[in-house]
């Protein structure tokens, strides 16, 4: 499986490198290869490659914000979540969208 994501909040520092960082680890532990941009008071980092995007299985966009680039997904599943959901129970969230991304295929 392979996601692609963007993490954004509201003042663009703390939550987003945190959902970036619990829903990474979340990911590789489950042996799910993961690619996060963050965008943030500093601007975009970690920005996503088209090709990482189109080799992507599905996105997760965990943001409390509108963000940019949205149109680089179209065509994709595209899951979007609060940052405070993926802090809290970022394995319990990916599991749940594998799960019914699986049921719909």
């Amino acid at each position: 499986m392979k996601i692609v994501g963007v993490a954004a909040c509201t003042s663009g520092i703390a939550h987003t490198y945190i959902a970036r960082e619990k829903v990474m680890k979340a990911a590789q532990k489950l042996g799910y290869e993961i690619h996060m941009e963050t965008q943030g008071t500093i601007g975009t980092e970690n920005e996503l490659t088209p090709e990482q995007i189109k080799e992507a299985d599905f996105v997760l966009l965990v943001v409390d914000i509108k963000i940019g680039g949205k149109d680089r997904f179209k065509g994709k599943k595209v899951v979007e979540v609060p940052t405070n959901t993926a802090i809290k129970a970022p394995t319990k969230l990916i599991e749940a969208v594998v799960t019914k991304l699986h049921a719909t295929a």
